[in-house]
């Protein structure tokens, strides 16, 4: 400023604002008491409201350990019924104590999942009601976030789904052999979302459970050995189904093939007839998995009992011939020749012409 003191903006502001006015007594104790009348009157709703929410959570969190302990024992008594059973010959055909374990267990971890969700949920919803929220918007946002969520993770939402039906329905277990389409070999686990397997070569295939179409279990209930026998067209029917029962009665009352075969062998009888052959369809109930043993052994067996009988079967050495066949006497001699004979008329024309006499 000129001809003056330089004066500050701060002090300039500072001067123009007005004093604030010093609060009464009387003001002050109005406000106390219409604070106070504020809180006697909504306490009562602060109280209700907190000891509602309260008892929520304690309800829902009781609720909650009693529901996963009652499956969890459910769960450890299906266990003890399956190692009850171990160690008897039925256990060994029937009860699989691995496969039984993680079956329960994961259907165990799904269903306590699905408890706690479900009170953890209405808990929660239960305690913005109390807050006198409305849920109805949040609730529809929420619905039109699972359609979004649900359409985009759709194959990991139906590889769940499937896992967790397939592991319900018990459609197979551990150690069993399957046929899912894109693979096949033996079960090492079964997941919720991925089941593994192990192939004939050792390699193991992690199939995605919302990829199996179908499903063939080659390890429950039974499996039927089949084996043909091809013999000659002139064996004597009734010796040759007479060798395969004596072979089939004999391995049956041997171990181990004494539990692996679950009925008599079987002839069922001519499945092929040709000009030089004829092929017997013999057929064996036999325990699941142990299919190919038992074919193989009974092949083995009944080969043998055939050669003891005296019968051949097709593909084998052919029989010799009793008497040689006396060699040909024209087959080193040439074939007849029209130029043999001097008279006939192709050595005529063949025999050149004399030479005329020049000197008469």
């Amino acid at each position: 400023m000129p001809g003056g003191c330089p004066v500050s903006w701060s002090a300039l502001a500072a001067a123009t604002e007005p004093e604030p006015m010093p609060v009464t007594l009387d003001e002050a104790a109005e406000k106390a008491t219409n604070a106070a009348s504020w809180v006697e009157e909504n306490w009562s709703t602060w109280l209700n409201t907190g000891l509602r929410i309260l008892l929520i959570l304690v309800v829902a969190l009781l609720l909650r350990m009693a529901v996963r302990r009652a499956l969890t024992k459910l769960i450890e008594r299906m266990n003890r019924s399956a190692q009850a059973v171990e160690g008897t010959a039925l256990g060994g055909l029937l009860v699989n104590t691995e496969r039984r374990r993680q079956r329960s267990e994961a259907i165990g971890s799904v269903l306590r999942s699905v408890a706690s969700f479900l009170i953890l949920g209405t808990a929660g919803l239960m305690i913005l009601g109390a807050f006198k929220i409305d849920l109805a918007p949040l609730l529809a946002s929420a619905g039109v976030a699972g359609v979004a969520i649900g359409f985009g993770a759709r194959n990991l939402v139906t590889d769940f789904l499937s896992g967790v039906f397939m592991i319900l329905e018990d459609q197979y277990g551990v150690g069993d052999s399957v046929d899912a389409g894109v693979a096949s070999g033996e079960v090492v686990e079964v997941g919720l979302r991925v089941t593994k397997l192990r192939g004939v070569d050792g390699e193991i295939w992690y199939v995605r459970n919302g990829e199996i179409k179908r499903i063939g279990n080659l390890s429950q209930g039974w499996a039927t050995a089949g084996v043909d026998v091809t013999v000659r067209p002139t064996e004597d029917l009734e010796t040759v189904r007479a060798v395969i029962v004596e072979a089939g009665d004999a391995m049956a009352k041997e171990e181990p093939w004494n539990e692996r075969l679950w009925g008599p062998v079987e002839v069922l009888g001519l499945s092929e007839v040709l000009l030089d052959s004829m092929t017997v369809r013999v057929s064996v109930k036999t325990m699941p998995g142990k299919k190919l043993g038992v074919e193989r052994e009974l092949r083995w067996r009944i080969k043998r009992g055939l050669d003891e009988a005296g019968i051949r079967i097709v593909g084998g050495i052919p029989p010799q011939a009793e008497e040689a066949a006396a060699a040909d006497p024209t087959a080193g001699m040439a074939a007849p020749s029209a130029f043999a004979s001097t008279t006939s008329p192709q050595s005529a024309a063949a025999t050149p012409l004399p030479r005329p006499d020049l000197s008469k």
